[in-house]
């Protein structure tokens, strides 16, 4: 940790994270953030995704399945389907081998929220990147003289004719990439994807069957962002979507809580005071994370503890939070390579939009080996019978790891979020499963490092 000052490099939290060791630090009680503007966001994205319901419905089939529940959640519109949301899933099978291999009981109940199954993009990125989209598209329509809360409009020759003038910009490590291309290039918008090193090559290759621009770059994901926005400043007609910076992102993420509130209530799940809800995001920029994070606050207020898992090379939104420097540090500053197998929290440097807003609501931060990662597939695999890319399994093993002193030890609830993978081809997913069944008797963390504040 060279030429850091001695407060950080004398913080034994920030030490155990530059020496790679699995970390968890779990805070005081979060402080409750009054953020009206925010709030205010997340109302309008739930209300966009609403509206552009029948649009979704008839352009993408999967999505349009008449829902009973459908008044509630597309109030005033006359929809029953065009919902993007993913499952909410027990996992008793897999909560029973990890108590197993861990030799200990997980009071309360694990569950899976299955964002691996997202239709259309199967990511956690498809609520924030298609919200950042048709907030542009209804931008471009009324611009045009068009009805932007018509949904019939974005399926007419005539917006398609407005939008191919129009570009969509977007850096990515690949699954924001993914949903910001697939649905630009269905609204009719030119769409230009910058990715980096990291990002697989089948994501490079969907984009591209869609009609998308994909640019390569041989840095990291901030290399691939900046390389994006560059391009972008100064372009007419040119919208820019900044991962590390960007409230309508960030909107489009929140609007999960809603859903999940209801899914819960569903399946008689309680969040109170006497049933407290823990739930376990990876975290890459923080954008996803943080946005989920301040609409399950908004929700479940003080009944809700939200911990975000990253990579122990990549523990960007962690070292940024803890050192108080957010978007002015990065993991290379204390001895970290910032290289994982998880390539979709393949992220050096956070956002500077989300620790410095959100973080104050972060229950907790813990870093996890690639190993135990890549070990997660293989568990939910063989228990749940669900196939996923190991970005989603960050925080599989996280709910065994605190201590006794935390606040939440005896929570009711376990939810781990998972991120992708439906979309992974066949070949690639049997990759990733064979090598996790070998890795699972690494998925003890060895050594993990608990601080409890």
């Amino acid at each position: 940790m060279t030429d850091l000052p001695p407060e950080l490099t004398d913080d034994e939290v920030i030490r155990s994270l530059a020496e790679g060791t699995p970390t968890t630090w779990i805070r005081g009680t979060p402080a409750e953030a009054v953020l009206p503007e925010l709030e205010a966001a997340m109302d309008s994205a739930a209300a966009r995704f609403a509206r552009f319901a029948p649009w979704f419905a008839e352009a993408f089939p999967e999505t349009a399945t008449t829902r009973p529940d459908a008044a509630e959640i597309f109030p005033g519109t006359g929809a029953t389907g065009g919902l993007i949301e993913s499952p909410l899933a027990p996992a008793p099978a897999a909560q029973d081998r990890l108590e197993r291999l861990f030799g200990a009981r997980l009071p309360g109940k694990l569950w899976l929220k299955r964002d691996d199954a997202l239709p259309v993009s199967g990511s956690i990125k498809a609520r924030g990147g298609f919200h950042e989209v048709l907030e542009f598209a209804e931008a471009v329509a009324a611009d045009h003289g068009l009805d932007p809360d018509d949904p019939a409009v974005y399926a007419s020759a005539r917006f398609r004719g407005i939008a191919a003038d129009h570009r969509i910009v977007v850096g990515s490590t690949g699954n924001l990439g993914l949903s910001i291309g697939i649905l630009s290039a269905a609204l009719g918008f030119a769409a230009s994807v910058h990715m980096s090193a990291d990002a697989r090559e089948w994501k490079k290759e969907l984009l591209r069957a869609h009609g998308v621009d994909v640019i390569e770059h041989a840095g990291d994901f901030v290399e691939a962002v900046e390389a994006g926005r560059a391009s972008a400043r100064g372009a007419e007609r040119t919208h820019f979507v900044d991962d590390e910076d960007s409230v309508s992102l960030f909107a489009g993420y929140s609007v999960a809580a809603l859903r999940l509130k209801r899914q819960l209530d569903s399946t008689g799940v309680t969040v109170d005071a006497q049933n407290q809800l823990v739930v376990y995001l990876p975290c890459g920029i923080g954008g996803g994370p943080g946005g989920v994070t301040f609409g399950l606050k908004r929700v479940f207020g003080d009944s809700v503890h939200c911990v975000f898992v990253e990579p122990s090379q990549a523990p960007a939104m962690f070292l940024g939070v803890r050192s108080d420097r957010h978007s002015d540090i990065a993991v290379q500053d204390i001895g970290l390579s910032g290289q994982t197998a998880a390539d979709g929290l393949a992220v050096t440097r956070p956002s500077r939009f989300i620790g410095p807003t959100i973080g104050p609501l972060i229950s907790g931060f813990a870093s996890v080996p690639d190993e135990v990662i890549r070990a997660g597939v293989g568990v939910l695999h063989e228990t749940e019978g669900i196939d996923v890319e190991p970005s989603a399994t960050a925080g599989l093993s996280i709910p065994w790891r605190p201590a006794a002193a935390v606040p939440w030890s005896d929570a009711a609830t376990h939810l781990v979020w998972l991120t992708g993978g439906a979309m992974v081809p066949a070949g690639e997913r049997a990759e990733y499963v064979a090598d996790g069944i070998r890795l699972m008797p690494t998925i003890i963390d060895p050594a993990s490092a608990v601080f409890v504040d």
